[in-house]
């Protein structure tokens, strides 16, 4: 267990000094192959595009409520409602700057400044910069040795929280959490009212191998103590358009919705017609750009399998790999290295303390770039010390 806090300093100056994310995010040399950015390669549905052209020249450019578009809270509600046991109401679902604006509003709205934070990891590195920005203490929580969370260090710890951050399907891992795993962070809640859990789920409808995929929001029971944060933008490839969306308790979600329009003002009003549109799109076409992602993921292991020195846990959803790897280099030496061979990575530091040793890659790049980005990171494995 970790315990990072700097509650004396600014929120720039807290952020500066715990952020593990790095300040050239997206940059990339010519030649270089980018396995870095967590970023669907296919670009946004033709469908989804009409509807925000659409929108566009019917001259939907004004201000939108600043609580978002009511048909499109009503849309998620119901969705939401036919897909879990936790009935959703409209009142529940803020909608958001992308997801990670539902994340730090989220926590600017229900942390305090010396709060106690758990975060399993490795994880999403922007977690702990939220947690910075409040002022609260994290408490990093590592996976145990198969990926499954580590419920018995999270209960010794609970008492003294106010929050535990899941990420699920993982970033950068691609682990997906069992049932039993979420059943006991659910018991965990159950024993501690006060303790609330931010799950994002970003990844939910990226899953592999037709692994049953279990939600925060399946947690009927401790339904009161659970805040989601969801993005369109890795279902249905819409990065760059910036809409997400949380969903909470009416209490919380007006907590949260009032941080998140304070500081963001309302959303764009023709991405959300176009978002009622991208939540038409049928799951199976969801599906298959699912199916696209598995046999990249396969690409991966098999690569890396192949390579001396490489250990990997086969990542289960989302589009990452985390592999170790047996050398004297760090992370951060790791990262530069494949760099200048002409492959960018993360560093494994980015993602928590036990990230050490790792890099994270994304797979989710076009096939052809993937296998000589894979071919690249071999070869510079190869000359590691």
């Amino acid at each position: 267990m970790t315990v990072t806090s700097q509650p004396q300093m600014g929120a720039p100056e807290r952020i500066a000094a715990s952020s593990r994310r790095p300040a050239t995010l997206g940059a990339a040399a010519p030649g270089t192959i980018s396995l870095a950015m967590g970023e669907p390669d296919a670009g946004t549905p033709t469908a989804i595009v009409d509807s925000a052209v659409r929108s566009l020249v019917k001259g939907r450019t004004r201000y939108s409520p600043m609580t978002g578009a009511p048909e499109l809270r009503e849309v998620l509600a119901r969705k939401i409602s036919a897909g879990h046991p936790r009935p959703t109401t409209a009142g529940e679902v803020v909608l958001t700057h992308g997801g990670s604006a539902g994340l730090a509003a989220a926590m600017l709205a229900l942390i305090q400044p010396g709060d106690r934070v758990l975060i399993p990891e490795p994880t999403y590195s922007l977690y702990a910069d939220h947690a910075a920005m409040v002022g609260a203490e994290v408490v990093w929580i590592p996976a145990l040795p198969d990926g499954s969370l580590n419920l018995a260090a999270l209960r010794r710890e609970a008492a003294t929280a106010r929050l535990i951050i899941l990420c699920n399907p993982g970033n950068p891992t691609g682990r997906v959490y069992p049932a039993a795993d979420l059943a006991g962070v659910g018991e965990i809640l159950a024993d501690h009212p006060d303790l609330l859990l931010l799950s994002d789920e970003a990844y939910g409808s990226i899953v592999f191998d037709q692994l049953p995929f279990v939600s925060a929001l399946d947690l009927a029971e401790v339904s009161a103590q659970v805040v989601y944060c969801s993005t369109l933008s890795k279902t249905y490839a819409m990065t760059g358009w910036r809409l997400g969306f949380v969903v909470a308790p009416v209490p919380l979600a007006n907590k949260i919705n009032l941080i998140h329009r304070t500081i963001n003002g309302p959303l764009n009003t023709f991405v959300q017609d176009a978002a009622l549109t991208a939540l038409e799109i049928p799951d199976e076409d969801l599906q298959t750009v699912t199916a696209s992602y598995q046999e990249r993921r396969d690409m991966v292991i098999k690569a890396l399998n192949g390579i001396p020195g490489v250990e990997i846990l086969s990542p289960q959803g989302a589009f990452y790999a985390f592999p170790r790897i047996t050398t004297t280099l760090g992370s951060d030496e790791m990262v530069a290295r494949f760099a200048q061979a002409g492959v960018l990575v993360r560093s494994g530091s980015e993602f928590g303390p036990s990230g050490e040793g790792h890099v994270r890659l994304s797979f989710a790049t076009d096939a052809a770039s993937l296998d000589e980005g894979l071919r690249r990171f071999a070869a510079a494995v190869r000359d590691f010390p």
